[in-house]
């Protein structure tokens, strides 16, 4: 048949870059929790197997790259300002509100990837109405991403205690049901008539 697609084994193999492996960790028996993937890691980073030192080096070059063709960008912006003879007063005003949005952006960025979303509040937990600023800021915001990736891989500490206080429940739930020899929860028994 023309155009079918090609029988999967089951495994999904993704391609990254000069990285080709298998992102999925080892098989989990039926209930067990499953990890959450990260950008550009997958869930390799539960295991941190099959690439992940890879990415570890890879992710904050990419990162570091990314500010640094951010801040040409804004660079470019700010001496078009600077040639067009709008006054030294908007000059320093652009130049001083994109310190101010890149610090902004840099603050949000490290708290989102070290504490999780669940942990912005207030103007942090803003998505739609300080965009502007998000953006204008970007360049803060990457260079916090790259000191992050330097750390782990970022929001990893996040996602790990997640996956293991669920992997303790998981555990503490099969091993009281390994107890009881019916496998029922106690007070499930048969009613009696």
């Amino acid at each position: 048949m023309a155009g079918a697609a090609p029988p999967s084994s089951g495994r999904r193999q993704v391609i990254i870059g000069l990285v080709n492996d298998d992102r999925t960790p080892s098989p989990r028996p039926d209930g067990a929790p499953e990890p959450e993937a990260i950008r550009w890691f997958g869930t390799s980073w539960v295991e941190r197997g099959s690439g992940y030192r890879l990415r570890r080096v890879l992710v904050p070059a990419g990162a570091l790259l990314a500010a640094v063709a951010g801040a040409l960008l804004l660079r470019f912006g700010v001496q078009g300002v600077q040639q067009s003879d709008a006054g030294s007063f908007v000059y320093v005003l652009l130049v001083a509100a994109i310190a101010i949005c890149s610090c902004l952006a840099a603050l949000r960025n490290w708290k989102l990837l070290s504490e999780g979303r669940d942990a912005l509040t207030g103007w942090m937990a803003e998505d739609k109405s300080l965009g502007a600023v998000w953006i204008i800021g970007g360049v803060g915001g990457l260079l916090a991403y790259f000191a992050r990736s330097l750390v782990e891989a970022p929001g990893e500490a996040v996602l790990r205690a997640r996956y293991e206080q669920a992997a303790a429940r998981y555990e503490r739930r099969q091993t009281a049901r390994s107890r009881r020899p019916d496998g029922r929860a106690p007070g499930r028994g048969r009613r009696q008539r």
